[in-house]
């Protein structure tokens, strides 16, 4: 799947909260690899649309993560996750926020009664590992990307507010995937969704840390 631009949303954890305000404009990490093991320069990706369709949808660059990924109908368990770990309210601050936003479809890999399970109040805690695991401080774009990307030698590796880590690759022919920390893979199928406090980009599959 190539990458387009379009858009979604994030999530941050009750304990990421207040580090999500502090960490707002932190920098990722990149394992950088020496200089004879750079890869040639990844192909460069279209530049974020002014108003990107989600869903089919247009979302609007002066609206905040939450308020465009509600009006998103492909995000709408994305949206309702946010919603039961209670971190709405984070999402719709000042950021930035980058947001790895797995859709309706993504969720639906995940087998129901897991699925229904971490939707009630006694999995809060674990929803929200899972949810600011797929958000990384500060705006990253696809191009952001790109750069970190040639700079550690062909990957980026990306701290998460959860504060474990995702890696970032050119799988070549303009996809781009996400390995979490249980080696599962994700590719980004829509990027560069612009937000008011951040960046929003598409997965398909959800991301698990450890």
């Amino acid at each position: 799947m190539k990458i387009t631009r379009t858009a979604t949303l994030a999530t941050v954890s009750a304990a990421a909260v207040l580090a999500l305000a502090a960490c707002g404009n932190n920098e990722t990490k990149v394992e950088k690899a020496p200089a004879d093991a750079m890869p040639a320069e990844p192909a460069a990706m279209t530049p974020m649309t002014t108003e990107p369709m989600v869903g089919g949808v247009a979302m609007n660059p002066a609206d905040n993560i939450v308020a465009n990924a509600s009006k998103a109908p492909n995000l709408t368990t994305l949206v309702a996750a946010v919603q039961a770990a209670g971190l709405a309210s984070t999402l719709q601050g000042a950021g930035p926020f980058t947001v790895f936003a797995p859709d309706n479809a993504a969720f639906e890999k995940i087998p129901a009664a897991t699925r229904e399970g971490l939707m009630q109040p006694a999995q809060k805690a674990a929803l929200t590992k899972i949810l600011t695991y797929h958000v990384v401080p500060g705006r990253l774009t696809a191009a952001d990307i790109a750069a970190e990307a040639q700079k550690g030698g062909g990957t980026a590796t990306l701290t998460t507010v959860q504060g474990e880590k995702l890696t970032v690759k050119d799988a070549g022919g303009g996809k781009w995937t996400i390995t979490d920390a249980k080696g599962g893979t994700s590719t980004i199928t829509q990027a560069d969704v612009g937000q008011s406090n951040g960046v929003v980009h598409v997965i398909d599959t959800v991301l698990m840390p450890k």
